[in-house]
């Protein structure tokens, strides 16, 4: 067992990483932290497509996988967004930004995409009728907040797997929703879920704090 001197230092060294070096899930998650400076270093094509590929691991009810992406990479773009986010510095400062939703109304059109190929037809046409009832009989209100509910597995998803691979985020829930909505062209009847701003951090910004497991978890 680690002492507390070990476990200090082996976490500073996980955090000081190498962006060439992959963290553990573990090593990611006990030192992610949100960081508000970033450097002026490009984040690549393949780079965004390897995380949001992996994002897209993520677990949703039924697999309906509500959640989508918009990668900001234009700094007008980005300028636009951090006034909608009422001048946060790292809506401009970070090379990416990356505005997340949940579209349960393009969800609902697109059924056949997220029940699995592999089913026999009829099977995969019960699932379908099955998914039009129960999803058909909400409201367009209580789809979107069930589905932003799915899109947030998928937000932890991405802070930690981005800190796996070397970079820092900060998710924001501080912006004008309609604003960014408009700026990005993103569907009226879809749910904001986050902006994150991405990048390699200018600073180490401040250690996180957390509660104890015993705090926050009871057993029975």
């Amino acid at each position: 067992m680690l002492t507390s001197e070990a476990t200090a230092a082996a976490l500073l060294t996980a955090e000081h990483a190498s962006p060439t070096e992959r963290l553990s899930a573990a090593d990611a998650a006990m030192t992610r932290h949100s960081v508000r400076s970033y450097l002026d270093v490009p984040v690549s094509d393949d780079e965004i497509h390897a995380l949001l590929e992996l994002t897209g691991r993520a677990p949703s009810a039924f697999n309906l996988q509500p959640w989508r992406f918009v990668v900001v990479r234009d700094q007008e773009v980005k300028n636009a967004l951090k006034e909608a986010a009422y001048g946060q510095k790292q809506v401009g400062e970070a090379p990416v930004v990356i505005a997340m939703y949940s579209d349960m109304e393009d969800t609902m059109a697109h059924l056949g995409d997220v029940v699995h190929p592999d089913l026999a037809p009829d099977k995969r046409a019960s699932t379908i009728a099955m998914l039009e009832k129960n999803f058909g009989g909400m409201t367009p209100e209580a789809r979107a907040i069930w589905g932003n509910g799915q899109a947030n597995i998928a937000l932890g998803y991405l802070l930690l797997i981005a800190k796996s691979e070397g970079f820092d985020t900060s998710p924001m829930l501080g912006f004008q929703a309609d604003r960014v909505k408009a700026i990005l062209d993103i569907p009226a009847g879809a749910t904001m879920t986050a902006m994150v701003a991405l990048g390699r951090g200018a600073d180490d910004g401040f250690r996180s704090h957390r509660h104890a497991v015993e705090r926050m978890t009871s057993f029975r």
